[in-house]
């Protein structure tokens, strides 16, 4: 690592360090502080993203359902935070593999990278269960990432424990993290200031404490994976958003050269200010991008359940088009189960939703044959 970058107003300190026969240098970052000024240029972003934030909790905030908005942004989170670390998997691929997981036969198995993205899912959700019966640990953290490495690549790496041995990030060691004797250290104090009252906007700290968790760096794989989705929890629950709304991912991939390069800069030359511009950008965007697609998805349903009403649909069916609309995918299998009805009735079901194209038949999969909602997909993933 080029020590000559760190400037005399980099937020921590280097230590050299044997690596590889020779020597570097390891950063560690000191504790993140407990107030923060709002530069004049900052403030107008930081009253937008806190405007349009409020809006997006507020659409979801009365409906009956809140899954039929939440569960499409988690999956999208899982997808894009996923290709950000070279894991790719489509939509389609993961509603598949969710309906009918399969262990993966070899690390090239095309279902491996499916599994990751799955994972991803499930570490979320065990995420948001640990914070509603307690506040976020290290413990949680720990959890997350244990979900988040079983079974797939990583997974010989330690789920679930912090590192015991040195790692660096880049190629040729770009960005050295600290020491593992100093890991608990540098964790004990972001957990602590985390709970701290403190005389810094609850956004922008939640940005800081990303910052502070990657740079940290503390498992030996999955760093950034777990650092996305404590930014997400940490949103959520220190903004006290009704639910967890909003997902950065798809910012970040979009914009993964910037993303890595401020986060050094806040290392190397204690550059907070483009950081925090950087992440309120995001902010503004996804959440108008989540708004924008819950508008489009709520209009969609209203017209679904129009056409069904127009072709004498039943109340079975307006089951099945809210469940499509949580999950766009199903089974004849699955939905026999769901309604309780015979599997010739579930067919004839199927069968009528793909008459008026609610519903296309897909050939990923034979055994079990499945169905995707198209229109929901395109509203809810594409770009």
């Amino acid at each position: 690592m080029d020590k000559t970058l760190f400037t005399a107003d980099s937020p921590g300190q280097l230590r050299e360090l044997a690596f590889d026969g020779g020597k570097d240098w390891a950063f560690i970052p000191n504790s993140l502080p407990e107030s923060w000024e709002v530069c004049g240029e900052i403030w107008p972003l930081l009253v937008q993203a806190r405007e349009e934030l409020a809006r997006l909790d507020g659409m979801g905030r009365y409906m009956p359902n809140y899954n039929l908005l939440l569960r499409p942004l988690q999956r999208r989170e899982a997808l894009r935070s996923s290709s950000l670390e070279g894991t790719y998997a489509t939509p389609q691929q993961l509603l598949l593999f969710e309906i009918e997981p399969k262990e993966p036969r070899s690390a090239d198995d095309p279902a491996s990278s499916w599994q990751e993205v799955w994972n991803y899912s499930r570490a979320l959700e065990l995420g948001l269960q640990l914070l509603a019966e307690k506040p976020l640990t290290l413990n949680l953290i720990r959890a997350m990432h244990q979900e988040l490495l079983a079974g797939v690549r990583g997974s010989q790496r330690d789920p679930g424990n912090f590192r015991r041995s040195q790692v660096h990030i880049g190629s040729e060691r770009r960005f050295i993290p600290p020491p593992p004797n100093e890991i608990m250290s540098c964790l004990d104090a972001l957990e602590k200031i985390i709970h701290k009252e403190k005389k810094i906007d609850p956004l922008i700290f939640c940005f800081m404490a990303h910052y502070q968790f990657e740079t940290i760096h503390p498992f030996l794989d999955g760093n950034g994976r777990v650092g996305r989705l404590l930014l997400s929890l940490m949103i959520y629950e220190q903004c006290r958003l009704n639910r967890p709304w909003l997902y950065l991912s798809a910012f970040f991939d979009k914009y993964k050269d910037e993303y890595i390069d401020l986060l050094f800069q806040v290392s190397s030359k204690g550059n907070w200010k483009d950081w925090i511009k950087f992440c309120l950008r995001a902010t503004i965007e996804q959440s108008k991008d989540s708004i924008r697609r819950f508008d489009e998805l709520l209009e969609l349903r209203e017209k679904y359940k129009i056409l069904l009403n127009k072709c004498r649909g039943n109340i079975r069916l307006n089951r099945l088009i809210d469940h499509l609309f949580e999950s766009p995918a199903i089974t004849i299998s699955q939905l026999a189960i769901m309604c309780d009805i015979s599997y010739p009735t579930a067919r004839t079901d199927i069968e009528r939703l793909i008459s008026v194209e609610i519903l296309v038949d897909s050939d990923m999969s034979e055994r079990p044959r499945i169905y995707f909602a198209p229109h929901i997909l395109e509203i809810a993933f594409n770009d």
